[in-house]
């Protein structure tokens, strides 16, 4: 129950964060999002160690969970931190900018919350408990339910090319056409 309360108060502190970052700008509102990261990892941690029971487990199921975990936080970590300018994004206040096209954000534009699932239905199966799928499916809905709601209030008033965007690419399942976009924007193709 305590992982869940924090990771909860973890999502409670993003939507202050963008908030914040649209209306009051107040210097200690700014460090909510990273004060909400810490709240999701600890109780990522903490449910994960609370609902861990590998009696009985097969070790290729543990590796194959725990490999597959490993690729969708790298994946995270690169799309959140690394895709994006990170001074933009995490530290300037900074309005009227353009929102990232290229890259992961062609797929969609939200593909953090597509690795974010990933990662936690791995971390869920990898505890192997039942239990603990109300931890880790509620902290993929309150990510589900931040991402709507940056697509509808923050983003729109963030970036001066989001409704552009968001005619162009998907919310949060890739389609062909974002897909191509994604690995094969500008590369020419072989004349035959």
């Amino acid at each position: 129950m305590g992982a869940w309360i924090l990771g909860t108060a973890g999502f409670v502190l993003y939507f202050f964060y963008d908030i914040n970052s649209l209306k009051w700008q107040n210097k200690i509102l700014s460090r909510f999002f990273w004060l909400g990261t810490a709240c999701v990892l600890v109780s990522a941690v903490w449910a994960a160690a609370v609902f861990s029971d590998f009696s009985g487990r097969l070790l290729p199921e543990i590796l194959l969970y725990g490999a597959a975990g490993v690729l969708f936080l790298v994946l995270l970590l690169y799309t959140l931190f690394f895709a994006i300018p990170f001074d933009e994004t995490y530290v300037e206040e900074n309005h009227s900018r353009e929102a990232c096209t290229e890259g992961v954000y062609a797929l969609c534009r939200h593909p953090g919350v597509l690795w974010f699932a990933g990662l936690f239905l791995c971390l869920w199966g990898l505890t192997g408990e039942p239990a603990g799928g109300i931890y880790f499916l509620t902290m993929i809905f309150w990510n589900l339910l931040y991402v709507v709601f940056q697509d509808i209030w923050t983003f729109p008033r963030t970036f001066i090319n989001y409704r552009e965007y968001k005619r162009e690419t998907p919310f949060i399942l890739p389609g062909i056409k974002s897909i191509r976009a994604c690995f094969f924007r500008g590369r020419k193709r072989k004349e035959t």
